[in-house]
């Protein structure tokens, strides 16, 4: 929407020529920087730092009114143009501003216009923290929170939003037990997150990649479209609290992602960019040094070397051209710095394994999102076309074959970027990009380029924290305790029913075997006493089931009993068939020697 917002005051030294295209005047002026402050005309920025070459500002006689003295002019013009968009600066938990990094930070404890904060203060302050960073001096203050909201008004369009990290001992409390969720005009940015075991997390990545680097602090970036308002709500763990110690907010400016993205895996889908929310996952300078915020001063970005993430770190080598190198289009100034498309890593040994030879890097993601992947590029060698063709690859698919960058940018030095768009499942957390041969293509070279690497992951249902940490939350992260506490309640019933158990298997065991101890006397295995017609009479019970009775001397009494073996009964039932079979005599009572009676 076009508002005129206030007048400016220029006081400039001026020469009057003739427009020979029409009626106006031109005027020619250098201006002196002292007296330039940041604002925006129509068709012209106006920067702090001044202006290197001379301006020339066109006015039509019709709409403005020169008033002319003999060196200098002074006039009023109207600034026409859209809602200023303006960069708020927060160092967290600190009384004071401070310049940092050619920058100020309004501390927000000092009552200001940029923006409102609700919580009460309780603010940490550490002199000597040091940090690995230019930003150091930020990081000395924290403000520690249970609920917190920063209100930002005024604002309009899309920003930056960098929340920035820093632990250090708190004076009554524990930074390794903190644990906070962050809202920004209802984007969920994380949940549960904890910022010692995010950054200790990162470090062990960097080592596991054979990276010596290792980071102390950490910042968050996203980027979200505000409508007047932006309010970045903190919500500490229950049980638990949460700390910042520097927040940004920079207004990103110009076209930062095109309303669609190619998908990759050649189904020619288009994927919608616009009205999602983004987070910030990789910036990568590939082939060259690290660039710092201040050398990409328009949305004061940060682009780390890529050798650590590579599978092979020698499968490139850096080459540097700093002549030249232009935008393909005025638009892409906001992409990337110029800085970005004057290195780059190209392939080495393209002509061993039967050119197969793939330079590959590697990225820990966040499953279950869409993630939006930005290559950079610039041919800083050759002058005509194919002569550079190589493939494109993310995650084991093709994304573009037959890549000529010299094509695609329009010629040589000139930068130029493409976007991708793919999805991560639930069954890996890891996202690939790779760049190839193409032999197909029947190019003088193969050796294939790349200057710059973003990944940018996109939001989900409102939602760009991590998967896991939602679930956890949601099944456990609110009722935590109290299920933990009932899982210590089960485990006790249960240890004491299993100890009780365990004793009464005990006791029963022990009275069961008391039994058969007192049975086996009173009983003998295989021996019973039993009555017959009255008459105490013992038997022997055979394991057959069968009985044998015995009289008299046999058994002693009644109740007690005499143990025969199978052979003994033998011999007595031979026995007593033999007397059987003999003729009836009488025994000698002398002799005892049997006699005929008749």
């Amino acid at each position: 929407m076009q508002t005129c917002k206030q007048l400016v005051n220029l006081t400039i030294e001026m020469r009057l020529g003739q427009d020979p295209q029409g009626p106006g005047v031109h005027l020619f002026s250098h201006v002196s920087s002292w007296f330039i402050r940041s604002e925006r005309l129509p068709g012209l920025l106006i920067g702090e730092g001044g202006f290197e070459e001379d301006v020339q500002l066109v006015f039509d006689k019709r709409s403005w009114f020169l008033a002319l003295e003999v060196s200098e002019v002074g006039f009023q013009m109207p600034v026409c143009g859209e809602a200023q968009s303006r960069s708020v600066l927060v160092n967290c938990g600190a009384n004071s501003s401070v310049h940092v990094d050619g920058r100020r930070w309004i501390g927000d404890l000092v009552p200001n216009d940029n923006f409102t904060v609700s919580s009460p203060v309780i603010a940490a302050t550490d002199s000597a923290a040091d940090s690995d960073s230019t930003l150091g001096p930020l990081y000395k203050t924290a403000r520690i929170f249970n609920a917190l909201n920063y209100t930002f008004a005024g604002m309009q369009g899309n920003y930056f939003l960098r929340l920035h990290f820093f632990p250090f001992p708190f004076e009554n409390y524990n930074v390794n037990e903190s644990s906070f969720s962050v809202v920004a005009n209802g984007l969920k940015l994380m949940t549960e997150f904890n910022v010692p075991a995010e950054i200790s997390d990162k470090n062990l990545n960097q080592q596991n990649s054979n990276s010596s680097s290792s980071s102390l602090s950490l910042v968050k970036e996203y980027i979200l479209a505000v409508n007047d308002v932006l309010v970045v709500e903190f919500v500490s763990s229950r049980g638990s609290f949460g700390f910042i110690n520097a927040i940004e907010v920079v207004p990103v400016v110009g076209t930062l992602f095109a309303d669609s993205v190619s998908k990759v895996g050649g189904s020619n889908a288009n994927f919608n960019v616009s009205g999602r929310g983004i987070e910030t996952m990789y910036r990568l300078n590939v082939g060259g040094q690290e660039i710092q915020p201040n050398q990409d001063s328009d949305l004061w970005r940060k682009w780390e070397v890529d050798s650590s993430y590579m599978i092979t770190a020698d499968a490139g080598v850096g080459i540097r051209n700093t002549s030249n190198v232009t935008y393909a289009s005025n638009n892409d100034s906001s992409v990337a710095p110029l800085l970005v498309y004057e290195t780059a890593r190209v392939m080495s040994n393209t002509e061993v394994l039967e050119k197969k030879f793939n330079m590959s890097w590697k990225f820990r993601v966040d499953p279950d999102f869409d993630y939006l992947i930005r290559l950079h590029f610039c041919e800083l060698v050759y002058g005509r076309a194919n002569q550079r063709i190589f493939r494109v690859y993310i995650n084991n698919k093709t994304a573009a074959d037959s890549f000529d960058v010299y094509v695609r940018a329009g010629g040589k030095n000139i930068a130029y970027h493409q976007d991708y768009f793919d999805t991560v499942f639930s069954n890996t957390n890891t996202l690939w990009i790779q760049l190839g041969p193409d032999t197909a293509a029947g190019a003088s070279g193969t050796d294939a380029l790349l200057n710059g690497l973003e990944i940018f992951k996109l939001s989900r249902s409102a939602n760009l924290a991590y998967a896991d940490r939602i679930d956890s939350a949601e099944k456990s992260g609110s009722h935590s305790k109290s299920w933990i506490l009932w899982v210590e309640i089960g485990a006790g019933v249960a240890s004491v029913l299993i100890i009780a158990i365990t004793f009464a298997c005990i006791f029963f065991f022990c009275k069961n075997r008391r039994k058969q101890k007192s049975d086996i006397k009173d009983n003998p295995p295989g021996w019973r006493p039993i009555s017959m017609h009255g008459a105490a009479v013992s038997s022997i019970a055979s394991t057959k089931g069968g009985v044998h009775s015995l009289n008299g001397s046999l058994a002693a009494s009644a109740r007690v009993g005499r143990r025969f073996t199978f052979q003994a009964l033998e011999d007595l039932e031979f026995r007593v068939a033999e007397v059987a079979r003999r003729p009836p005599f009488a025994l000698d009572k002398e002799t005892d020697r049997p006699h005929n009676e008749g």
